[in-house]
């Protein structure tokens, strides 16, 4: 696969992400504009089994908790031929095992820090108490230990964790630390969907990656790069050039775009259809067809595809439908086609499971319920509402127990997201109609096309507290890390925003 060239353009005058862009090296413009896509449609060797994240195993303490064990570690992982790469994970050398749980079911964990610097755990969708987050506010130092406890409260879901240190958690999720947090209930376990892990229900974090000629990961940003760094080989479970054995008719993937900054358009090859069961936080009502869905960094879905026995098919990231303006999206990945896995069908495959007409609950949020309404304006690299993030300012205060609306926009030709912690939000409107279907279900992270308005409900329950925020933020990493983030608190009745610590900068 060919590695992406930095660019060596000059930009004069940004502005709303469209800027002239002169010759600033050698070569003509027309060579390095190609240059500036990468495609590898074709040309990967699909020559390594699909890991599968292993299950992480928990003891019962006696309260009856189930408690997980969970070690941050560096270490060095076999990803090319030739030197092995430094790599960070959880429970080994590279990303995390898969933490699986039930609705109504206590967790608690004991999560040690085994790191030279300072790093944290954020429990990525999950509604919980804001000391327990693993946000900013808890940064766990080098040699230390974290023991957050919580009760499951929410639908059955497929969620992720990561760290959240302020200002580095672009390079600590870069360097492997991540996993999926699949949530279970007893309405989801019981329908016929494919439900057998690593078999037919089947984990995929696609991260991108750079590497240098001896095999230790690149993170420096292309020259013209809006969203930090892009890579030019693509991972699954940390996988490269991954293939999976298929074995049932209909196989649920749970897709995870877990980049820093790539956007993913997925589809197959083959333009097969595949059925969107799931968003963020669940569950959709009844399935949608489809043959491409678009994730920005953060999001996930639940897809059911079919198979015919004996066949081959390759999971495609396709050129972005949307989501840049001007002739910036080139050089930040909007026109790249990457090969992603390949699957491959056994010559006999079981058929007992079903996409069935009901799922899930409809977001049911009343926007005429809001007892507040707040704009959002996300632009350049660190600013929301014209202020980069303050560890010590809070930003504004909610009432539990409460619906608002959020009017989010992008206002450049820049690629943003919004991720909003503890709760799930519904996606009222874009621009003042109906949602896509794909932003219909429940979800917690949402694309942000330039120039539209985004209008979203969230109710914030159960969990307050005046000192101790949740974040809201960008995650674009590079866009995160550099400032484009804010700070809320939960109110209980007769409360008011108190005095939030700073976060901790344990940097060894």
């Amino acid at each position: 696969m060919k590695r992406r060239r930095a660019l060596k353009w000059t930009l004069i005058g940004v502005g709303g992400g469209v800027g002239a862009i002169a010759l600033g090296g050698v070569g003509t413009v027309g060579y390095l504009w190609a240059d500036a896509k990468t495609d590898t449609a074709g040309k990967v060797d699909f020559d390594t089994p699909l890991a599968i994240p292993p299950l992480a195993e928990a003891e019962e303490d006696p309260s009856g908790a189930r408690v997980f064990n969970l070690e941050i570690k560096a270490g060095t992982t076999p990803l090319k031929a030739g030197r092995e790469t430094a790599t960070w994970g959880i429970n080994g050398n590279f990303l995390g095992p898969t933490i699986r749980a039930k609705r109504g079911q206590e967790v608690a964990f004991s999560v040690y820090n085994g790191l030279d610097e300072g790093t944290s755990l954020h429990w990525h969708g999950m509604h919980l108490p804001a000391v327990m987050d693993g946000g900013p506010h808890q940064e766990v130092e080098p040699g230390g230990d974290w023991t957050p406890q919580w009760t499951i409260n929410q639908p059955a879901a497929t969620l992720w964790y990561h760290p959240h240190p302020h200002g580095r958690t672009g390079n600590h999720v870069y360097r492997g630390l991540a996993g999926m947090f699949i949530v279970d209930d007893e309405e989801s376990e019981a329908l016929p969907l494919p439900k057998t892990y690593g078999v037919d229900d089947v984990p995929l974090i696609v991260q991108d990656r750079k590497f240098h000629d001896d095999n230790q990961f690149d993170d420096k940003s292309p020259f013209m790069s809006m969203q930090g760094v892009l890579g030019d080989h693509i991972m699954v479970n940390g996988t490269l050039g991954p293939y999976f054995d298929v074995t049932t008719r209909l196989v649920r993937l749970r897709l995870l775009n877990g980049s820093v900054s790539r956007l993913y358009n997925f589809g197959f090859a083959d333009g097969r259809p595949f059925s969107l069961v799931a968003t963020d936080g669940g569950l959709l009502p009844s399935a949608w067809e489809t043959d491409r869905i678009q994730l920005s960094p953060g999001e996930r879905v639940e897809i059911v595809v079919a198979f015919e026995p004996g066949e081959t098919a390759v999971l495609r990231s396709h050129p972005a439908d949307e989501g840049y303006e001007g002739p910036l999206g080139r050089v930040n990945g909007a026109e790249d086609l990457l090969d992603i896995i390949e699957f491959r069908a056994a010559g006999t495959l079981a058929d007992d499971t079903a996409i069935p007409e009901a799922m899930g609950a409809a977001p049911d949020l009343d926007p005429a319920d809001a007892v507040e309404e707040r704009s959002f304006s996300l632009s350049g690299f660190s600013q929301i509402n014209g202020e980069s993030m303050d560890a010590g300012r809070i930003d504004f205060g909610v009432r539990e127990g409460t619906v608002e609306v959020w009017e989010v926009s992008n206002a450049d030709g820049y690629m943003h997201n919004f991720h909003v912690h503890d709760v799930q939000f519904q996606v009222v409107s874009v621009d003042g109609d109906e949602p896509p279907e794909r932003l219909r279900g429940w979800k917690d992270t949402v694309q942000l096309v330039p120039k539209r308005k985004y209008r979203l409900a969230m109710r914030f329950a159960d969990y307050t507290d005046p000192n101790l925020p949740y974040m809201y933020h960008c995650h674009i990493l590079a866009h995160e890390d550099t400032g484009m983030m804010g700070q809320f608190v939960v109110l209980g009745e007769g409360e008011e925003i108190g005095a939030v610590p700073a976060p901790a900068h344990s940097h060894g």
